[in-house]
This record gives C-alpha cells, structure tokens and sequence, in this order.
C-alpha cells in the first residue's frame, strides 16, 4: 500500500511532517483529512495496525472535539460509534495520520517519523 497522509494544510504540525517526508524523499499521498477523511473500514484497519487506544485518534485540542463536549461522551460510546463519528468529519481526528497499511504514526514527532517512516 502506498502511504497515505492525511494533513490538514493550516496546520503547523502537518506542515512540518510534510516537510519532513518530502526532505527525506518519501512518496506519498496527500490528503486533506477535512475534504477527504479516511473511511469508518480505513479508520478501523489504523486503529487495528497502531495498537494505540481509540480515544488516541481524538484531536482532543479542536474547537470540533470541545463543542461536541466529547471528553465526557467519548467513554460512554462504543468502538463503533467512535470510528463511525471520526469518519464523519476529518477535523476530529488527529493529524497528521501517515498509514501504509502496515505501519502508523500520529501526529508529528521528528524521531518517531525517524524510526518508522526511514527507509536505509
């Protein structure tokens, strides 16, 4: 699988990532996660692959995640339901998401994208 990223392009962290993989000759696909967020199924294989805990994939910092009030909701609610209402709008999930099928990373920290995303 090709990897495919999911940025949003006003967001610093994103910018940097993206920086960060074309300095280091990484192919890609972008996407913009707002105009095009991964699927509930594609959403459900990356959480799978990540072995990170679902509330991990919130962007617990937007203006979406607070006005929704999801901090408390977000224990009550199934696995289903998450993955179903991170699909349904791109700006509740954390970015960058860079997922190649196999391999994930969340947001962006330079020695994580290092040590997954290097290739030598």
């Amino acid at each position: 699988m090709t990897i495919q990223y999911y940025g949003y392009p006003k967001c610093t962290t994103c910018r940097k990532a993206s920086k960060w993989l074309k300095d280091n000759d990484i192919e890609y696909i972008d996407n913009h996660i707002a105009e095009n967020p991964p699927t509930k199924d594609l959403l459900q294989k990356m959480f799978e692959v990540s072995g990170l805990e679902l509330k991990k994939f919130f962007n617990t910092s937007g203006m979406k995640y607070r006005e929704l009030g999801l901090k408390d909701k977000l224990p009550t609610m199934s696995e289903d339901e998450q993955l179903a209402l991170l699909a349904s709008d791109g700006m509740l999930i954390k970015r960058p998401v860079v997922f190649d099928g196999e391999k994930l990373t969340l947001g962006f920290k330079e020695q994580q994208f290092e040590d997954v995303w290097k290739t030598s």
